[in-house]
């Protein structure tokens, strides 16, 4: 993301003009735009026209639009961004109060405009202009006859491809249509690999499964790289990690990103910094339960006695259409930064965000026991999400 202005006055109202390069940063910018917000944008309006005759005809032309924000929808496969609400500039092909749907483009800026700048979006701008926090991860979560292939950059988990194969069980004396489906398998796992992972930019490739499938696959792989004399495989050899992972479906890439010498090699992305907050928050609240709280009351409770050591927070709760209760989320996040703790704001597209969502979507480790907290009732529930 490209920041090309930014005009925020000291009350924080103000406007940023943004420019997105990548596929990811739709995403940041879906965590942007709020409803009630200002966004203007160029955009295409198909506009009717009457000729001197009478004939009523309709074009397509490109014209710079003003709406104020009413609904926002994200596709996170496609990466795409659809913006509807009202003009409220005038325009010489769109009347004032007319309903609009701008869809966000890479490389084409847009400005947004808030009456209230928060710090939690303020720090995502921070962080969508930072090429620091692009490294990429890919990963192939596979076990016999199942393969997902991901991509985990900072802000989202991508499935980019799945392969399915019926492989048939291993007869006495017969394992022929075993070893045939299973490289067919295999090959296709290869395929999708080179299909979309770009080893210009993923900087890991892990390998996650049950059992010895990785390494079989791995063998395989790169004795068919060496056969057909693949430059790509061969030269980002270095590139593939071997991890273990309960099964060939997405969740388990978590258990592989918990993997010390993955968490070693991957400790610059935020990706690893999320797992392992998660991580030790589940040791904590199986081993010291009066220093793990999830759930926003008692979240805030723990914050007033200046006990959170970590907060674990999804973005999701930002995107709150209650302003109010928005607002309950970044004062949360504020307090505990005042008090010297540290924030991580989790990712809903990443499966450690996922996980967190399951716990209200707010969670903390304290620096010390609150063991009258643990004996009230959790509310939690009772929350909105």
């Amino acid at each position: 993301m490209k920041l090309v202005r930014k005009d925020i006055e000291k009350d924080n109202a103000g406007q940023v003009t943004l420019v997105p390069e990548e596929p990811e940063d739709m995403w940041h910018t879906y965590n942007l735009v709020q409803v009630g917000d200002s966004l203007r944008a160029s955009t295409i309006r198909k506009v009717q026209t009457e000729s001197s005759t009478g004939s009523v005809g309709s074009n397509r032309v490109r014209t710079t639009l003003t709406l104020c924000v009413e609904a926002i929808d994200f596709d996170s496969q496609a990466c795409q961004l659809r913006v509807k609400g009202t003009n409220i500039q005038e325009n010489e092909y769109v009347k004032m109060g007319a309903y609009h749907t701008i869809e966000l483009e890479p490389n084409r800026q847009f400005t947004l405009a808030k009456k209230q700048w928060d710090s939690v979006v303020l720090e995502r701008i921070e962080q969508a202009c930072d090429p620091a926090w692009s490294a990429d991860v890919a990963a192939v979560v596979m076990q016999e006859g199942l393969a997902h292939i991901c991509l985990v950059t900072p802000s989202m988990t991508l499935t980019r491809a799945k392969v399915e194969v019926n492989i048939p069980r291993k007869r006495k004396g017969n394992c022929s249509q075993h070893d045939r489906a299973l490289e067919r398998f295999y090959e296709q796992v290869v395929q999708a690999i080179q299909r979309h992972i770009n080893f210009d930019v993923v900087k890991c490739v892990l390998v996650a499964s049950p059992g010895f499938v990785r390494e079989q696959f791995c063998d395989y792989m790169f004795q068919q790289a060496v056969k057909t004399d693949n430059k790509v495989l061969l030269e980002n050899r270095s590139k593939f990690l071997q991890v273990h992972a309960s099964s060939g479906h997405k969740y388990s890439l978590k258990e592989a990103l918990c993997d010390p010498s993955v968490a070693s090699r991957l400790s610059d992305t935020k990706a690893a910094g999320e797992v392992k907050a998660l991580d030790d928050f589940y040791k904590m609240l199986q081993h010291e339960p009066d220093r793990a709280f999830y759930g926003l009351k008692q979240v805030e409770k723990a914050n007033e006695a200046m006990a959170i050591d970590t907060l674990l927070i999804s973005d999701e709760l930002f995107r709150h259409q209650d302003v109010a209760t928005r607002s309950r989320y970044v004062r949360l996040v504020d307090s505990v930064k005042e008090n010297a703790g540290t924030v991580r704001i989790f990712s809903s597209l990443h499966v450690s965000g996922e996980q967190l969502s399951q716990l209200t979507g707010v969670a903390a480790i304290l620096r010390f026991p609150v063991p009258e907290l643990s004996d009230q009732e959790d509310d939690s529930s009772s929350e909105e999400d």
